[in-house]
């Protein structure tokens, strides 16, 4: 997560339409934010939910950070690293 950019830097105007790579790099932002759910036990219907229900994508993330944290103390980093496909 080294290039961490403001959805602002990404869509500067909600009238405007996304640019092709602007797309790509969204699409590819929501496969990680995807991954890590599963990853940690959090279903993509249920992070649907939580956004519904008021969660901004910061505060999901954050939500994702502690249950990787208490994923990561239960099973060891290396046991979770196992897990993960490979690609991006």
């Amino acid at each position: 997560m080294s290039n961490v950019h403001s959805i602002s830097e990404i869509r500067p105007s909600p009238a405007e339409p996304l640019s092709f790579a602007q797309r790509e790099v969204l699409e590819r932002a929501v496969a990680k934010i995807v991954l890590l759910g599963e990853l940690v036990g959090v279903s993509t219907d249920q992070m649907i939910l939580l956004l519904e229900s008021g969660l901004t994508v910061g505060e999901l993330l954050d939500y994702l950070g502690l249950r990787t944290r208490q994923v990561i103390g239960r099973r060891g980093p290396i046991e979770l690293r196992k897990e993960a496909p490979k690609g991006d």
